[in-house]
This record gives structure tokens, sequence and C-alpha cells, in this order.
């Protein structure tokens, strides 16, 4: 090996090659905007139809256990009409969940 020096001063090497860098990646970042313009709507999507889920499941059983009580209140059922008419929300909540989760995505 020679006991030259480089011919350039190292400290302006280094600050190019961090210019170089920064603009390498800012356009791999343009880059992947162009060729993914949705790829963050996904991820949007499943926390929706998550949300979607909960609520129709939610709203089945507390609403049934609503109905079937008022029923209960002014018929004086004891507890048949809650029982009956929350199985009945239960019952189409998860026929709600079934139909979402076959239907087909966009």
């Amino acid at each position: 090996m020679s006991d030259k020096q480089p011919a350039q001063d190292p400290i302006a090497e280094d600050s190019r090659i961090e210019a170089l860098d920064a603009r390498l990646k800012a356009a791999r970042e343009r880059e992947d905007l162009r060729a993914n313009p949705d790829k963050g709507k996904e991820s949007n999507a499943n926390y929706q139809l998550g949300n979607r889920v909960l609520a129709e499941l939610l709203g089945g059983i507390g609403g049934g256990a609503l109905i079937g009580w008022v029923i209960d209140q002014f018929g004086r059922t004891a507890h048949w009409g809650l029982l009956v008419v929350m199985m009945l929300g239960i019952v189409v909540a998860f026929r709600n969940i079934i139909r979402i989760s076959n239907r087909r995505p966009d």
C-alpha cells in the first residue's frame, strides 16, 4: 500500500455522501407513495370493519335486553320477555356478522 494521502478531503466527502443519502431517501419515499397510494387505507378499512362487528354484537345483545326488559315491565311476564328477545337479538347480531364476513372486498 502507498503512504499517499487521498486527494479529497474526508470531511467534504462525508457531507456529499450524507446529502446523497438524504436525496435517495426522499426519492424512495416518493416512489413508495407513487407505487402504493392506498397503503394506509387497508388497515383503516379493517379497523372500521372490526368496529362494525363489535357494534352489531353489542347492539344486538343490548337492544334485545332493553326491549325484553320493557316487555317484562309492561306485560308482567317475569323474565321470559327479557330472555326471549335477548336471544333473538343475539341471533340477529350473529346473522349480521356472518353477512358482513361473507361480503367480498371491493
